[in-house]
């Protein structure tokens, strides 16, 4: 019998050793499905953040883009841009979080640089806008507020139309935009890391009316969406997902999901395709059931390059193949051990679905990976088709375009 055994025994050990070389996770992280067995993980974080350099002229002119294009400075010396807006006039709005102000760029002589920059409103923490008929709405943690515009581009007084919107925590900044049904969508992101949320508000992805009145919960388990936009042709929602940090170099990745009413995404206990976060634990169901309830990405990108704005390209500017597609900034990665992100990628679709992503701008990682000049958070597309990209380190904004 106990010849027998042994071979049985060898052949098993020798099984194990062959998968554990295949998946390294499997010595270092056990996850049972209740806690009526221990939870084992061990994962390493590093936090490394590239050299903050000045996006001098020649640095500016390594940056890399595809063969025809051209990427200049629209503006600079701009405190903290973070999401912008351009309108179908030419104007375009920015806002900076860090002094709570609208700022208003135009290029009035077609230069390709803006030579207007106006202060048009003063918002504390204002951080995103959208345009709805001829009124400006403009979002803060907490609040919404609408203005109307002028033919110069100015503002109006705005108007508070709700302070109702979720607490601030890890992920304050909200981001706003008008569906194709008329309705008002808001992102708010995780007030943590992961953990079961006090409010059911938070990680989620909010609609309304267009007056900010009856605010519901339109989709959950996002963590932090900050990037979504509509396909121009199905008109389906795509948005791009903060995933969970501390979980090592590679894991979790960052989610491309598609956006359906009543629908979760996973946060905080299933990632990627299926695999459980081992902290928190779900107390009210196990893994299994949370992970057949969680909706899977579509596609998903290196883990810990941070998605910020994300929009589908309708313009006439750019070669016809770029129309449909989307556009998403990766503002980069701060706790991995090579940094990730730092530019922008192209989202190509196919028949209204993603199938890839591809590198558009890059070269913002300079001095052989241990410096940056540019972390990418905002998007838009102007009225004659250039793509324009918000800088919220050296405070650049940049301009894209064909030929």
């Amino acid at each position: 019998m106990k010849n027998t055994l042994y071979p049985l025994i060898l052949i098993a050990i020798a099984s194990l050793l062959i998968f554990a070389c295949v998946d390294d996770d499997f010595w270092d992280t056990f996850v049972p499905e209740t806690d009526e067995n221990p939870t084992q993980s061990q994962k390493n974080t590093f936090v490394f953040i590239p050299a903050l350099v000045e996006a001098t002229e020649e640095r500016v002119g390594q940056l890399a883009v595809p063969n025809g294009f051209k990427v200049q400075k629209f503006a600079e010396d701009i405190e903290e841009p973070r999401m912008i807006l351009a309108n179908s006039t030419g104007q375009v709005y920015v806002a900076n979080r860090k002094a709570g102000e609208v700022i208003l760029l135009q290029d009035t002589d077609d230069d390709g640089i803006a030579d207007r920059n106006e202060v048009v409103a003063e918002i504390p923490e204002v951080h995103d806008f959208t345009i709805n008929g001829n009124s400006l709405y403009m979002v803060t943690i907490k609040e919404i507020f609408r203005a109307e515009i002028g033919s110069d581009g100015t503002l109006s007084d705005p108007i508070l139309l709700t302070d109702q919107l979720p607490d601030g925590g890890q992920h304050p900044n909200r981001t706003i935009d008008f569906g194709p049904d008329g309705k008002l969508y808001i992102s708010v992101g995780s007030t943590c890391n992961a953990c079961p949320e006090p409010n059911e508000q938070h990680a989620t992805m909010l609609w309304a009316d267009a007056d900010g009145t009856n605010i519901e919960i339109f989709a959950k388990g996002l963590r932090n969406t900050i990037g979504y936009d509509w396909h121009p042709e199905t008109g389906d929602f795509w948005g791009m997902d903060h995933n969970i940090d501390m979980l090592g170099d590679n894991e979790p990745h960052e989610e491309l999901n598609k956006i359906v009413e009543g629908r979760f995404y996973g946060w905080p206990y299933i990632y990627d395709d299926g695999k459980y976060n081992p902290h928190p634990r779900p107390q009210d169901m196990t893994y299994a059931e949370y992970s057949e309830m969680t909706e899977f990405p579509a596609l998903t990108y290196t883990a810990h390059a941070a998605p910020m704005a994300m929009v589908f390209y309708e313009g006439d500017q750019f070669p016809e193949e770029y129309k449909g597609d989307a556009f998403v900034a990766f503002r980069g990665s701060w706790n991995r051990s090579s940094p990730a992100g730092y530019k922008i990628c192209r989202i190509r679709f196919e028949n209204g679905a993603p199938t890839a992503f591809e590198d558009f701008l890059t070269g913002f990682v300079v001095d052989g990976e241990k410096s940056h000049f540019g972390r990418p958070v905002g998007l838009t597309i102007t009225q004659d088709g250039s793509l324009l990209i918000s800088d919220d380190t050296n405070g650049v904004i940049y301009k894209v375009s064909y030929p």
